[in-house]
Order: C-alpha cells, then sequence, then structure tokens
C-alpha cells in the first residue's frame, strides 16, 4: 500500500500548478493510459503548446489597428505577441511583402495551460448562441484548430478601450499519434467537442 501511495504521490501534479495542468496529471493522463492501454506516461497524449493568431487585413492602412490587436492579445495571453509579415505582395490589395499583417503567440508551459483553463471555463461559455466546438478540425496530425470571432468573450479585454471586434485563430497542438487520441484526450481535457453526428458550429 506504501509503495502505490509513493507512486502516485510521484506522478501527481505538485502543488501550486495550474488547474489545468493538475487536471491532466492527476485524472485525464491516468484515464487515457488506461483507454488506450499505455503505462508509459510519455506516450500518453498531452497538450505541447498552443499558438494563438490574429490577423489584421486592415493594418495595409491603419497601422492603429495592428498595435490594438498587439494589446489585446498580450492581455489575453499574458505574453507578448511577435508581429507575422505578408509572404508575397498583392497589387489588388496594396500589400507588399514583409509587411506587418497580424500578430501571434506561442505559449508552453504554465500560461498554455492557464490560457486553456480560461478559454475553457470562461471565454467559450461566453460566446453568443454557443452550441459546442466541431469535433471534426483537426489536422491529421492530432493538432485541432477553432476560430473566435472577436476578443471580447475574453473578460480580460476592456469593451470601452477596444472597439473594433478583432477574430483570432487557435491551434491546439498535442503529441496524439491521431485526430481520434487528439479528439478523447481533448474532451478529457474539457474541450466542448461536439459529438458524432451532432453536426459542426465553429465558434
Amino acid at each position: 500500500m506504501a509503495k502505490k501511495t509513493k507512486a502516485a504521490a510521484e506522478t501527481a501534479a505538485p502543488a501550486g500548478v495550474p488547474r489545468m495542468l493538475a487536471h491532466y496529471m492527476n485524472t485525464v493522463r491516468p484515464q487515457l493510459g488506461k483507454s488506450l492501454d499505455r503505462t508509459n506516461p510519455h506516450a500518453i497524449p498531452r497538450l505541447e503548446k498552443i499558438v494563438v493568431n490574429m490577423g489584421v487585413g486592415v493594418a495595409v492602412s491603419e497601422k492603429k489597428y495592428l498595435e490594438e490587436a498587439i494589446s489585446a492579445m498580450a492581455q489575453i495571453t499574458g505574453q507578448k505577441p511577435v508581429a507575422t509579415l505578408s509572404k508575397a505582395a498583392v497589387s489588388g490589395f496594396k500589400l507588399r511583402e514583409n509587411l506587418p499583417i497580424g500578430c501571434k503567440v506561442t505559449l508552453r508551459g504554465r500560461r498554455m495551460y492557464e490560457f486553456l483553463d480560461r478559454l475553457v471555463s470562461v471565454a467559450l461559455p461566453r460566446v453568443r448562441d454557443f452550441r459546442g466546438l466541431s469535433s471534426t478540425a483537426f489536422d491529421g496530425q492530432g493538432n485541432y484548430s477553432l476560430g473566435l470571432s472577436e476578443q471580447m468573450v475574453f473578460p480580460e479585454i476592456n469593451p470601452d478601450k477596444f472597439t473594433r471586434p478583432q477574430g483570432m485563430n487557435i491551434t491546439l497542438v498535442t503529441s496524439a499519434d491521431s485526430d481520434d487520441e487528439a479528439r478523447e484526450f481533448l474532451r478529457a481535457m474539457g474541450m466542448p467537442l461536439k459529438k458524432d453526428g451532432e453536426g459542426d458550429a465553429a465558434a
């Protein structure tokens, strides 16, 4: 009995870790280990990083909107974003190559789990007429992407300061071997993915 208690303590999340990480280590990882029949914890699906991206097309003519997007993303993620540059010139849109037209943040570790927690428990429930996320928005390699139409669903954003709606794309990169494993993992982590046959809807 003592050996089992010691083993459980070694695999459990230490005190002070983000709530979502503790949930993964204490509940999700053991659950997936049984359902996937894997004893090696490193072989069990886990979250590797979250990439948050904002495309700001109007930044071509109005640079202030890119500055606002960068400020909003920094408040939402708790990390300084980097500007994303255009890859090609498009004369019809007055777009030159290497022009800042968006921003992104790559989250890992503590900030990644804290962001996921706020996304699942706070932001998504605030989406108007939300009925769940698409269960098929995977890339074939176990990574999941979703879109939000505006940043106001995050309570960190002051609606008096950020008056222009700004959408974003969020990609959850997992270590899963397949989309099916990633789907099971994300559902266990609390992502409100629709059940098969319910029809998909984007946030």
